[in-house]
């Protein structure tokens, strides 16, 4: 691919539509993914069909599998994607056959605050404004999928509300005594729309169906996104499908889709988005883009099946977990490895020096207004102070028994004396090696050296662990995760929660794994706890089940599973030219 470095570097949507972006089938064929493989969208990008995974058994010598997580983050990102793409472009650099496996992001934030996640500058996903709109369309299968088994349960109930038990056994069927005040299944939309966080169902007569109480989440916290992330093939698809549990009877058991008859439909409509999407970067490494379940909701990791395909036709796996270390690569670790059978080879956490003043008492920082003086200023009292939340990342990934490598990404304003802190306390706290990674400004050649430093800590003997026993009753597991990765001191639950992890035991749901509902800006539950909170209690508001995905999600402090627009979204400054089809303002 041909690439023009500029001094200034240009807007990341520009560096993307200048591109020579190559045909997706002659970058797949490079990895020996053949044609006969593919389902085309275009010429740049296309699903690679699971017969692939079929005709290809695992021969046991697989690729080294790199999870690229991140220190607590400021609202703006530390660009842990551009970490994560620009690592692939560094073992690119030094002749590996390298991938990245990430998230499709949702389009919420995209036209909210964060913008696009394809990367940024010289390491990106293209084609970029495809990446970070529809894509192949798997949201939206996501959000029909969901959505019809919410129209089922509503329309289940405003039959059985009308017609007798003979009437139902006349159509082969029986009634399924939905409790309307123990549904648990809400609607979804791909949107940040606060608006229909709570709603009111059968408004207009007894025609529209029984009155209720329920509400709206984003798409990317559905459980269906989540089942459609850990799924290793079409059965498992189906089966997880069947085992959602969208409400309760009258006499307190499991309603699921299964017992609704609409899981079949569902996997119907979800039977071209299971396949992963693959694009390349700026420097023609093949992407696996797939599946987009939030880090602060849902477990925040791309999908079980990209990473079983990139492990066969590569060197080198590099995945990107939601978040900090508290967050996507907990998750990673306890739900998404627990699914595949994969375990990392090595963890790369990415910091940034603005971060690290924040965690050090620096100034807040608010998307959209400019950034105070003393982040873009040397501050090596305010690095310094914040080196502690460095420190706690490493000290989680190294509870797993896996070797950490730390990339601090470079922005033009820092210094080389605040990078040496970063760097001594890095390596004092543990980690293998930190290293400046400059890939924004230099694509591939400017990660070589965090690339050489992953590729020894992969090749490191590793004793990679879970946290906690399945085994374990929930409050057990939930009270290891806020004491020995929040930094609790101890776990509070509201009536609320109690009352449903009470249940959720009852009904047989004991052994599953936790899925933390928390905040991304804060190791606590609190996203104005700065730095390394200790000694607080751990607030549980709330708990859902996500019996076919295949984990409990507690609800901590104030998160919320439809976000908002901010006063100023980013949809603001975007737009397109009419007569050449070249997007602004998407980055």
């Amino acid at each position: 691919m041909s690439v023009i470095r500029r001094t200034p570097v240009p807007s990341d949507i520009e560096i993307a539509q200048s591109a020579e972006i190559r045909p997706i089938a002659e970058i797949a064929s490079r990895y020996g993914i053949e044609p006969s493989y593919l389902d085309l969208y275009g010429w740049d990008k296309a699903k690679v069909k699971l017969s692939f995974l079929a005709d290809h058994p695992d021969s046991g010598k697989r690729a080294k599998y790199i999870d690229v997580t991140a220190i607590t983050p400021t609202p703006l990102g530390e660009g842990k994607t551009t970490t994560t793409v620009g690592l692939a472009q560094g073992l690119g650099y030094l002749g590996r056959k390298a991938v990245c496996a990430i998230r499709q992001p949702s389009m919420g934030p995209t036209f909210g605050i964060k913008g696009g996640a394809a990367g940024g500058g010289y390491s990106q996903i293209v084609p970029m404004a495809d990446f970070n709109l529809h894509l192949t369309g798997d949201n939206h299968a996501v959000s029909s999928a969901h959505n019809l088994a919410a129209a089922a349960l509503d329309a289940r109930m405003y039959h059985e509300s009308r017609w007798s038990d003979a009437y139902f056994e006349k159509l082969g069927m029986h009634k399924l005594n939905i409790d309307p005040y123990n549904v648990y299944w809400r609607r979804v939309v791909d949107m940040n729309d606060r608006t229909l966080r709570t709603a009111i169902l059968g408004i207009g007569g007894i025609e529209n169906g029984p009155l209720r109480e329920t509400g709206f989440d984003i798409t990317v916290a559905s459980e269906v996104m989540a089942i459609l992330a850990l799924a290793r093939n079409m059965r498992d698809l189906r089966e997880r499908l069947g085992r959602i549990v969208l409400a309760l009877d009258r006499q307190g058991k499991p309603v699921t889709a299964e017992d609704l008859q609409v899981a079949g439909a569902m996997a119907i409509l979800l039977k071209d988005a299971i396949h992963p999407n693959i694009l390349q970067t700026l420097e023609e490494q093949l992407a696996f883009v797939h599946a987009g379940p939030f880090g602060n909701i849902a477990h925040g990791n791309s999908s079980v099946l990209a990473d079983l395909v990139a492990s066969r036709v590569a060197d080198y796996v590099v995945t990107e977990s939601g978040f900090g270390a508290d967050m996507g690569f907990e998750k990673f670790m306890d739900i998404k490895c627990r699914t595949s059978g994969l375990m990392p080879d090595a963890v790369v956490i990415v910091a940034t020096v603005r971060a690290i003043k924040m965690h050090g008492g620096g100034p807040k920082v608010v998307p959209g207004k400019p950034l105070s003086s003393a982040y873009t200023q040397e501050n090596l009292e305010l690095v310094r102070a914040g080196v502690e939340n460095l420190k706690a990342h490493i000290g989680i990934v190294r509870k797993f028994g896996l070797p950490a490598v730390v990339a601090i990404n470079a922005f033009p304003s820092d210094t080389e004396a605040e990078h040496a802190i970063l760097k001594e306390a890095a390596l004092q706290a543990g980690a293998l090696d930190a290293v400046v990674t400059r890939n924004w400004a230099m694509g591939g050649e400017g990660a070589a050296e965090l690339a050489s430093a992953v590729e020894r800590a992969a090749n490191q003997p590793s004793a990679p662990r879970f946290l906690y026993s399945l085994d374990l009753p929930l409050r057990e597991k939930i009270q290891i995760l806020a004491t020995e990765i929040y930094g609790a001191a101890d776990v509070h639950y509201s009536e609320d929660a109690n009352r449903a992890l009470d249940r959720y035991e009852e009904l047989g749901f004991a052994g599953l794994p936790i899925c933390m509902a928390k905040t991304q800006y804060s190791l606590s539950h609190d996203p104005a706890r700065k730095g390394v909170p200790h000694g607080y209690v751990f607030e549980i508001n709330g708990a859902r089940l996500a019996a076919g995905a295949g984990f409990v999600y507690p609800i901590s402090g104030e998160i919320t599973t439809m976000p908002g627009l901010p006063s100023k979204p980013g949809y603001m400054g975007m737009d397109i030219d009419p007569d050449t089809g070249r997007i602004t303002g998407l980055s």
